[in-house]
């Protein structure tokens, strides 16, 4: 790669990132105020014409507020975490695919399991370094929750990898031109966006942050700027996984439509937060491996034998 070449394409990627962690700080401010109409109140309207300043009110104060951790906690360890989840949450979003004659990454889709699997690692330390038992107990339901979901995840992702035959993202949106793999694919498209709700932690699959048992799950030692990196990281996830559904079964077209969509993903992950109960640990571990394993082993076996009565 010539010099040229690789500043296009580093100062590419670093406009994402300041777009995404700007988008992070206003898609908060869209969640106050979703679940506060939802709740029959205001959300934030004081700061600025609005309340549209209040997320960075929010962030000074967070990061300007004094940083406490506790005296027997791994001290190393627990600085190291939060940076390593906003690191990762930000870092799998070099899959985007450019398609006017940038780079991108050509086995997108295995990178983005591998980033996505290492996401485990740091909430698994977080709880760990914590020394809290609460943190701890938070951590590992995290862990088994993620875990699960993710092997049901993959093989309703490799049903799809096995339709348009490659690992690239654009294929998405070619394959998508006349029909929608929501249409086509509508039961994939339904535990997709359950799984999604289950790897990112929200609600009602939000068992490693239980207020009423946990207090606050793997991240209660953390304060001022290690939660706020935590917090960043969650709706960072949030926000790639919207981009994700958008582009493998919502038609993926580089327009502004693909953004409208992609709020409409946001707005749909906000909406169950603010209508459905948490569910029992039990039922959701359940879920995954009696109900979600055996029925993406079958979709995936279907499409791509779908895919080669097709070829031949």
């Amino acid at each position: 790669m010539e010099l040229n070449e690789f500043i296009l394409w580093f100062g590419s990627y670093f406009l994402l990132v300041v777009c995404v962690l700007i988008s992070v700080a206003f898609f908060t401010l869209l969640e106050r105020k979703v679940l506060g109409y939802i709740q029959l109140r205001k959300g934030p309207n004081k700061v600025s014409v609005m309340g549209l300043l209040q997320p960075f009110s929010d962030a000074i104060s967070l990061f300007c507020s004094e940083q406490t951790y506790p005296l027997v906690s791994n001290f190393y360890v627990y600085s190291f975490c939060p940076l390593m989840m906003l690191f990762l949450s930000l870092f799998v979003w070099l899959v985007f695919p450019f398609l006017e004659g940038m780079n991108s990454i050509d086995l997108g889709m295995l990178f983005f399991f591998c980033v996505t699997s290492m996401g485990v690692y740091s909430v698994m330390l977080a709880g760990w370094s914590s020394n809290s038992v609460y943190a701890l107990i938070g951590g590992l339901r995290a862990v088994a929750q993620t875990i699960s979901y993710e092997v049901s995840m993959i093989l309703l992702l490799l049903s799809v990898v096995g339709y348009v035959e490659g690992y690239w993202l654009g294929l998405f949106s070619v394959y998508q031109d006349y029909i929608w793999f929501m249409i086509f694919m509508f039961p994939l498209f339904i535990c997709w966006f359950v799984s999604c709700l289950a790897e990112t932690n929200r609600t009602p699959f939000d068992l490693a942050e239980g207020e009423s048992e946990l207090v606050s799950g793997f991240n209660i030692e953390y304060s001022s700027g290690g939660f706020a990196l935590i917090f960043m990281a969650e709706y960072s996830s949030i926000m790639f996984m919207s981009m994700m559904t958008v582009l493998l079964f919502l038609g993926g077209d580089f327009s502004l439509g693909f953004y409208v969509k992609m709020i409409l993903m946001m707005f749909s992950f906000i909406w169950v937060r603010g209508t459905l109960p948490r569910m029992r640990y039990d039922k959701l571990m359940n879920l995954t491996w009696k109900s979600y394993l055996p029925l993406s082993l079958n979709m995936m076996l279907f499409y791509m034998g779908f895919m080669i009565l097709m070829v031949n």
